[in-house]
């Protein structure tokens, strides 16, 4: 760990309570999303793993063939898959424990070596082994949302990674959380301001019974917590955890159709279509550890 993170205070009880909230969520969001469409997972369970990368993402990271790769918060491991298949030595983490078993079963089935790891993103050093270091910390889209702590988030990336290592970060640009990822009941396609862009205000509750897929109705824990996080945050909380930011972009494509309009790209994914509003739907940062 960097000499921040050791002496960072703990948690405080509320916010580990939430997140506990939130892993029993995502428990019970696993086999909703191993049913789902949204996933691609087909009937013999097999995942496409570059439908979630745009050409930028894989630019930016360049060769990884014997790197030592970490994917924070890999959910179902779908993307995780990506990383192995070009030959990176493979290791994803997430809160759920349901979501690592269920992402262990994709890669045998894929014929890859992953190792899944099943931690809170704020424990991943103690879980991990606090002498291993990789090259590359990846986290990607809608992930920060459920993290509370910018800043000790940032401290655990800068102390997973060895010096000239890098994260990078490919997230929900914050004006898309503003608007709202997924349509409500009823909704229009207007684009129309929401939610808060900035962060600030605290946790967000939310309780729903289905889930941003197409799946069945969750069963189990619905409650979740989420936090807005603007631009000037993760900036400022990567710097501040000595990270130097190389490279920052913002896309005007998603990996899926957010508003029903939107158009396929040559690439695979959806855009606006022309005429409509030009607007950032996705951030990526590149950041790389100096020391």
């Amino acid at each position: 760990m960097t000499e921040a993170a050791e002496h960072e205070a703990p948690l405080a009880p509320s916010l580990r309570q939430m997140m506990r909230t939130n892993e029993a969520n995502w428990d019970a969001r696993t086999p909703v999303h191993l049913a789902s469409a949204f996933y691609g997972l087909g009937e013999d369970g097999r995942a496409d793993p570059d439908r979630w990368f745009g050409d930028f993402e894989w630019q930016d990271l360049g060769d990884l063939t014997g790197r030592d790769v970490l994917h924070l918060q890999c959910h179902l491991g779908t993307e995780t898959l990506a990383f192995a298949r070009r030959g990176a030595r493979t290791t994803g983490l997430d809160i759920s424990g349901a979501s690592i078993e269920a992402a262990r079963g994709l890669a045998a089935g894929a014929g890859l070596a992953v190792d899944y790891v099943r931690a809170n993103v704020y424990d991943a050093a103690e879980a991990l082994g606090t002498e291993r270091r990789f090259d590359v910390v990846y986290t990607g889209k809608g992930a920060l949302c459920y993290l509370p702590d910018l800043d000790r988030w940032a401290a655990t990336v800068a102390g997973l990674l060895r010096p000239g290592g890098r994260l990078y970060l490919v997230e929900f640009h914050p004006l898309l959380n503003a608007l709202g990822p997924k349509p409500a009941p009823g909704e229009g396609s207007e684009l129309l301001l929401r939610h808060d862009y900035l962060g600030g205000r605290g946790a967000i509750r939310r309780d729903s019974t289905y889930t941003y897929t197409d799946g069945p109705a969750v069963r189990g824990t619905t409650e979740s917590y989420e936090w807005m996080h603007g631009i000037d945050e993760v900036v400022n909380a990567l710097t501040g955890a000595g990270l130097g930011i190389t490279v920052m972009r913002e896309s005007d494509e998603l990996p899926w159709p957010r508003w029903p309009e939107m158009v396929r790209t040559a690439g695979g994914w959806w855009r606006l279509p022309d005429g409509s509003p030009r607007i950032p739907l996705l951030l990526a940062l590149l950041a790389t550890r100096a020391d």
